[in-house]
Order: C-alpha cells, then sequence, then structure tokens
C-alpha cells in the first residue's frame, strides 16, 4: 500500500539512525550496482535496468516482470533497489495481507497519477502465489494497460502458481541461487562499510565458513548470523567473532562438512552406502548433515536416483520412479520444505528390497565391447527401409514378434561372437524375482530354432 504517515516516519528514523535498523536492511544495495549475484540478470538493457531508468520509455517501455527463486537471494532487494532508483511512482503490497480490494485501490491510483500528473506506477506485490485465480485476474487490465508495471515475488513456479493470462503478459526472471563467494563479498563488506559495523569486529576463518554454511545460500540469513555473532562478540570484549561465539550465537553446532572438499564427498558416500545397507537411521543422519550444511538439494536428488538403480533396481521398479520424483520436487520447491521430500526419498530407498543386478549387467556388457568383443549385426536386424538394402540382405528373413503367439520370436539377435552370452543375473530379492522366471522362459523360447510361441 501507499505508505502512510506512520511509516513515513519509521523511515525517515531509520534514515537519521541506521543503527535502529537491522544489519541486513542497512546492507541493502543502494543501486543495481551493489547487487550481490544475479548478474545474468543486470546486464544493460536487461529489464531491471530498464525499470531503474536506464532506457526508453513508449511503445518500448520496461515490461511487467515475475522474480521466482527461493527465499534470500534477492528479489526483494531488486524491487528495493528499483524503489529507491527509479523516478516513478513505487507501492508495495503483500499477498499476505492484501486483496482484491488493496489491489484495486493501487490500480486507481496508478490511472489518476498517470492522468494528472502523468507519473508511472511500479507495483511491487510479494508472494503472489498465494493469491487465487481472482485475485491474480485483478490484476490483468493493469498489466496489460500498463497502468502499472508489476514486479512480482514468487519462491514457488510460477508456471503452476500464477495464471497464464498473467504470466504471458509478463517476462519471468529466475533467480540464481547465491553461492558461496557471492556470501563472503556480502558478509566482508557488512564488516567494514561505515552502514554495517564499520569495522567494530573482523570474523575469525573458520567462522566465516559457519557462517556460510548456516546461511544456506540465503544473504538475509547470512547477514542476520553476522550480526547476531558481531552483537555476542561486542558483549565480550572481543574484536573478533571467533568459531565459538559465532556458534552461540546462532545456536547451530559447527558440523564439519566443506561442501567443496573432502567431507563434501565422504558424507554423500556415507549416505549411499547406508541406503545400500539398509540402515534408514544412519542414511537419514546423513541427509541431515548435508541439508543442515547447505548442501544443494539438487546434488542430493541427483545421489539418490543414481541410487534407485545402481542398488535397487529391478527389486523395487517403484523406487526410481520415487528418486526422480523427488529431484523433480525440490527443484520446484527448495529448501526448507525439499528436506521433507528428500526424506521421504531416502526411507523409500533405504527400507526397499535390493538388487544390483542391473548394474553388473550393464557392467559386464560394456566390458565386452571395450574389449572388441561386438561383431556385426545380424543381417536380419539391419535396416531394411533404404532403397539397396533388400539387394544386401538387410532385414531379411526378419520375424516381427507381434505376428507370434505369445510375441516372442525364436531368431538371432545378438552378434555371432556373443551368441547366448547373459549379462543379466536377476536376483530373487523383491520383485525382482518375477522378473528371474520371466527371463528364464523367455531366453529359452529364443534359443529353440524354428519356434515362434
Amino acid at each position: 500500500m501507499e505508505p502512510d504517515l506512520f511509516t513515513a516516519a519509521a523511515e525517515d528514523r531509520q534514515e537519521k539512525d541506521p543503527s535502529s535498523s537491522p544489519l541486513a536492511v542497512r546492507m541493502r544495495p543502494r543501486t543495481l550496482d551493489e547487487v550481490v549475484g544475479q548478474q545474468h540478470l543486470l546486464k544493460p538493457g536487461s529489464p531491471l535496468r530498464r525499470l531503474v531508468g536506464e532506457g526508453g520509455g513508449g511503445p518500448a517501455g520496461p515490461s511487467s516482470v515475475f522474480l521466482w527463486g527461493p527465499p534470500g537471494i534477492g528479489k526483494t532487494t531488486l524491487a528495493y533497489v528499483v524503489s529507491k532508483a527509479t523516478n516513478k511512482r513505487f507501492v508495495e503490497l503483500s499477498a499476505i495481507t492484501a486483496g482484491v480490494k488493496e489491489v484495486r485501490a493501487v490500480i486507481d491510483g496508478a490511472r489518476r497519477a498517470s492522468g494528472g500528473f502523468g507519473k508511472e506506477t511500479v507495483l511491487f506485490l510479494d508472494e503472489i502465489h498465494r493469491f487465487s485465480k481472482a485475485q491474480q485476474d485483478s490484476l490483468l487490465p493493469a498489466v496489460e494497460n500498463r497502468w502499472v508495471t508489476l514486479i512480482a515475488a514468487t519462491t514457488e513456479n510460477p508456471y503452476f502458481s500464477v495464471i497464464s493470462p498473467l504470466l504471458s503478459r509478463s517476462l519471468l526472471l529466475t533467480l540464481e541461487p547465491l553461492t558461496d563467494d557471492d556470501l563472503r563479498g556480502l558478509v566482508r563488506r557488512a564488516l567494514t562499510d561505515e552502514r554495517g559495523l564499520a569495522g567494530s569486529v573482523t570474523l575469525a576463518e573458520d567462522a566465516e565458513a559457519h557462517l556460510l554454511r548456516v546461511a544456506g545460500g540465503d544473504a538475509r540469513r547470512a547477514l542476520t548470523a553476522l550480526e547476531a555473532g558481531a552483537g555476542a562478540a561486542l558483549d565480550k570484549g572481543e574484536a573478533q567473532i571467533t568459531l565459538t561465539t559465532l556458534e552461540e550465537s546462532v545456536d547451530r553446532a559447527a558440523v564439519a562438512y566443506d561442501r567443496a572438499g573432502d567431507q563434501h564427498y565422504d558424507v554423500a558416500s556415507a549416505l549411499i552406502k547406508s541406503i545400500r545397507g539398509s540402515d534408514v537411521d544412519a542414511a537419514l543422519h546423513y541427509l541431515a548433515r548435508m541439508i543442515d550444511a547447505g548442501e544443494d538439494p539438487r546434488f542430493i536428488a541427483r545421489r539418490l536416483m543414481i541410487s534407485a538403480s545402481e542398488d535397487i533396481g529391478l527389486a523395487d521398479p517403484t523406487a526410481l520412479p520415487t528418486a526422480v520424483a523427488a529431484a523433480q520436487a525440490v527443484a520446484m520447491i527448495g529448501f526448507p520444505e525439499a528436506a521433507l521430500t528428500l526424506s521421504h526419498a531416502t526411507i523409500a530407498l533405504a527400507l526397499a528390497p535390493k538388487s544390483n543386478a542391473a548394474t553388473t549387467a550393464i557392467g559386464a556388457a560394456l566390458e565386452d565391447v571395450r574389449k572388441g568383443h561386438a561383431g556385426p549385426v545380424p543381417t536380419h536386424l539391419r535396416d531394411g527401409h533404404y532403397k539397396g538394402a533388400a539387394k544386401l540382405g538387410h532385414a531379411q528373413g526378419y520375424i516381427y514378434p507381434h505376428d507370434v503367439p505369445g510375441a516372442i520370436a525364436a531368431q538371432q539377435y545378438a552378434p555371432d561372437a556373443l551368441a547366448g552370452k547373459r549379462y543379466y543375473q536377476p536376483t530373487r530379492y523383491g520383485a525382482e524375482a518375477r522378473y528371474a522366471d520371466v527371463v528364464e522362459k523367455v531366453r529359452e523360447r529364443l534359443a529353440e530354432p524354428g519356434r515362434e510361441g
């Protein structure tokens, strides 16, 4: 909504006494050039540059934009920069508290400002995915007629949470997760900047590493933790934030885990080996360590997908679909909710019957190929669709399995050098027992020349 007397007074007090504001607020960028990360969205001529006046208006004026990304990576910050840098009228609403009435009031105000004063309006709408379809519909005329330029922020996939007509009239900008280097630069700037801690304390190297783990890619969380650590250090009369002080202030233990070093691979290995060993509790422990350390949820999900084929396979054919669904889900929702999905998949995989038959089968087949055990494709299996193929004998004598009873045609499929070679050796565990029965019967029928059913 439009700033009221009390909001204006609070902002005025914060400008006169910056220390009254949280560190994360004080360190908000004042220009797009101060924004941490998201450089792919800040190139010359980009929609955000045009929103702050770096470009023309009229028929080629800036479009409405959707900012999509997980919490703490700069959606609100970008809107704040636009509000400070633009000469346009800026209005902020949150979908948590606002409704159609408030949206219409903003639109009416925008039309009056445009008609009476030639003033354009930028509307920042946070958490737009919380709006119902009817509430989102109320924005359509304003966006379509450019009565307002909409900046909408969401942590959920807009293709699922935003109506198509509204999305099609706007640009979708995907914010990338902040890297440790991004956050490290922000933290170090906050330590020395006059708006921040102004050099009142330093940060020990191991404490900085722990702070980045605690932040988990969230800039707001990083600055909040830094402020808590600085306050605790100053209360003790210390000039440096130590690891112990930081742990005490943020109430989280420093897990020995380096996402770029040995611990990254050791803990990931322990997770997979615990799943393979069917120890669901140990698997959940290592999963929790990875989550707490700020590991990329997509990396964890990829490991689970590999485990589903490598260690479970056809003993439980639902394992891989479960892991794939988990990977798709975490890509859409991110942390913290992704922890629930990863737990779901980890438990399912750990308790599933195990078989590495698919793993050993492709391994044995690859070994033969690499040793040169291949040979030409049997003539009757070769492509017979091009002109001249019949003269070469290609596809001649091929028996179409669907033309025979049981759809199993007794003919040679492997090259001569590998005829009768068996790579897949199914176990009798879980659902693979059924495949073990089937594969033996199929192999028997394939080995009987002249039999087609």
